[in-house]
């Protein structure tokens, strides 16, 4: 049958994706996933002897989960794939990482921003679609897989020690490598902006020793509601976590940010003494806000993983 001729192809096109040149354009994994879910699933409804009792690992990988055993002729032959909105999320993942790689590669135009007793540095530079962009750079003093585990698979946790977030919580997952978040700023008194929350992307790349965690803003059905918020967007956001050269218990520590955070559009902004125009947020507090925010953070990282021992 023509799908026992396809399968070969497929699995041929999910091998090449292991080659690191062909894994960086944007959209070859999605299409090989499709392509392997459409030819193992007609197999499956054919209720195929010709099928593994398991798919092999590496195509599980691809695929995010596990896929069903051969079922018996009155089984279940709906196993769980993913589907069209799963590989959607993929998708914009996967986008983000392009991007925010593109930008990483960009060494010269960047401006330091005034970040006085943080232990980091950060800068900023405006790009085409997105605007400014603040990069924020440490080391911190454990190896890349502490902080990896602090930071996507423990990322619910996040508000337990850093002050500035209410909750952070995985609405959905998309195989192991990608999530939908919904994620919701504490409140502050006295904060000018006000408080957000924001619905993302999260996706999650290797390439050797480094891991990229990227974020951007994206739309779930049903949308989660947060009441007194206003619901803000991330543009870009990439944390890169690389080991120091010459020493692997401690991790440079790189981080995009860009976000949009819409201002009200039902109450007006007090700046100082002065009633600003409602809705609208100057562009220099924006500018003042963000880069701070990655400071503090840091800050706050640094002494959650000084203060807790290494699981």
């Amino acid at each position: 049958p023509r799908s026992h001729a396809m399968l070969p192809a497929t699995l041929k096109l999910c091998c090449g994706i292991a080659h690191d040149h062909l894994r960086r354009l944007p959209g070859l994994k999605i299409t090989a996933v499709a392509a392997i879910q459409k030819d193992v699933r007609g197999l499956v409804v054919r209720r195929s002897c010709h099928l593994p009792s398991r798919i092999p690992q590496y195509i599980q990988m691809l695929m995010g989960k596990e896929t069903a055993t051969c079922p018996e002729p009155d089984g279940d032959v709906s196993p769980r794939w993913l589907s069209s909105v799963d590989l959607s999320y993929i998708t914009q993942g996967e986008t983000a990482l392009q991007r925010a790689l593109s930008i990483l590669q960009q060494h010269a135009g960047w401006q330091a921003e005034t970040m006085l007793g943080t232990g980091a540095t950060v800068s900023s530079a405006s790009f085409p679609g997105l605007g400014k962009v603040f990069r924020a750079e440490a080391v911190l003093a454990v190896p890349v897989g502490r902080l990896h585990r602090e930071l996507f698979e423990r990322m619910e946790q996040m508000p337990r020690w850093n002050p500035a977030l209410s909750q952070l919580k995985v609405l959905q997952r998309m195989g192991t490598d990608t999530l939908v978040t919904h994620e919701v700023t504490a409140p502050s008194p006295g904060n000018l902006v006000g408080q957000r929350d924001f619905v993302s992307v999260r996706h999650r790349w290797r390439r050797e020793t480094t891991i990229y965690l990227v974020g951007t803003a994206t739309h779930i059905e049903p949308l989660p509601l947060q009441e007194g918020c206003i619901r803000a967007e991330s543009r870009l956001s990439c944390i890169v976590l690389q080991p120091l050269a010459g020493d692997p218990g401690r991790t440079r520590f790189t981080w995009l940010l860009c976000m949009d955070l819409k201002a009200s559009a039902t109450t007006g902004t007090k700046f100082g003494v002065f009633s600003l125009p409602k809705g609208w947020i100057p562009t220099s507090v924006i500018d003042r806000i963000l880069p701070q925010s990655q400071a503090d953070f840091i800050k706050h990282l640094r002494r959650h993983l000084s203060a807790t021992v290494c699981p």
